[in-house]
């Protein structure tokens, strides 16, 4: 997921139409109060900026970003009309990952883009690891205390899922969108459905997926 603040309406929709078809669905937002907001029901892997808006510049909207340790490590991109060398300057030294100014190429966008999210990529390689549990991306394996456990693909990858953002707390919609694809129609008791199935697979390592109350699941550091 893109969070894209924007107060022009045309560019909001463009570039939101844009990435969500070339890279990532892409959420815009009016104002920062707006962007707060969604940020406390879940993370994006990128937070596009614009400078000019309406409640507080952009900038201070970085500062505060940079500031909670809940988004310190967000990729940020500003996008702003602020061109000179001084505007680059004071975005990037405030935390800024990227700078494009306006007017842009959609093309050179989604490259900037899609370079910021490699960048923040978690490197999956390795095996993933949540006490007891064992996850090897590569193999396909899972282990509860050394002991090999079989799951279905949907099941696997909604463990993976979980174990590369320890901690984080994911919606049901969005486990939805991340697992099962942007396009599934079904309902997401789907979600709690496979969730049950891996605690009873993971058996005494089963504590490690947590629910939220009200929100979803993350994975903490039992088990």
């Amino acid at each position: 997921m893109i969070y894209l603040l924007e107060d022009d309406s045309g560019i909001r929709e463009l570039v939101a139409y844009t990435l969500t078809g070339q890279v990532m669905q892409t959420v815009g937002f009016e104002r920062p109060s707006e962007l707060r907001a969604a940020l406390e029901r879940e993370l994006p892997a990128l937070v596009i900026l614009d400078v000019m808006l309406p409640e507080e510049d952009g900038i201070s909207v970085l500062r505060s970003l940079r500031a909670s340790a809940k988004t310190a490590n967000l990729p940020v991109l500003m996008l702003t009309a602020k061109s000179t060398e001084y505007d680059k300057v004071v975005g990037l030294d405030c935390g800024a990952d990227d700078y494009l100014t306006k007017p842009f190429g959609m093309m050179e966008l989604i490259a900037r883009v899609r370079a910021l999210l490699r960048r923040a990529a978690p490197q999956r390689e390795t095996t993933l690891h949540c006490g007891a549990v064992s996850l090897d991306p590569v193999c396909h394996i899972v282990t509860v205390q050394g002991a090999q456990v079989e799951l279905t693909r949907k099941e696997f990858d909604l463990l993976q899922l979980l174990m590369s953002y320890p901690q984080q707390v994911f919606t049901r919609d969005s486990l939805l969108s991340k697992v099962w694809g942007y396009e599934f129609d079904g309902e997401s008791r789907t979600v709690d459905v496979h969730i049950r199935s891996l605690r009873q697979k993971l058996g005494a390592a089963a504590s490690c997926i947590e629910t939220v109350r009200g929100v979803g699941y993350r994975m903490g550091g039992a088990g």
